[in-house]
């Protein structure tokens, strides 16, 4: 199971990120965007939930390219990933780290990474990757 550490060691690890914060909570930046956020649950999102099922433990917030994107990760049903109706409009999702996938997680944060990086340090990475 991954913890806020992994996450942390994951965000840093690539290039150009620097830690902030983001609604008083933790968060990671390439070129002052963030890409991946602490997201701990309110008690508006907890009343929105209602019945369903609540994520437990350390949630963390991912950036996509776009919500085709954030629809099409989601869609593929990999457990621990999810959005919220605070999120509907917003090109990310939400990953509940007591369930994810440590390898998903790694994939993810690199492309949340990706979806926020200057294209050229974007090229540059994967250039680097091959």
């Amino acid at each position: 199971m991954p913890t806020l550490a992994d996450v942390e060691r994951l965000c840093t690890a690539l290039p150009s990120v620097s830690e902030g914060t983001t609604f008083r909570n933790r968060a990671w930046f390439v070129d002052k965007a963030v890409f991946c956020w602490v997201r701990p649950f309110t008690q508006a999102d907890l009343r929105r939930l209602g019945d369903a099922r609540v994520p437990q433990g350390d949630i963390v917030g991912l950036r996509t390219e776009d919500l085709a994107e954030r629809d099409a990760i989601l869609g593929e049903g990999a457990p621990g990933l999810f959005t919220i109706e605070h999120l509907t409009h917003h090109p990310g999702y939400l990953v509940e780290l007591d369930v994810v996938d440590p390898a998903r997680l790694a994939a993810a944060v690199e492309d949340a990474w990706l979806a926020r990086a200057p294209a050229p340090l974007a090229r540059t990475f994967l250039d680097a990757q091959r």
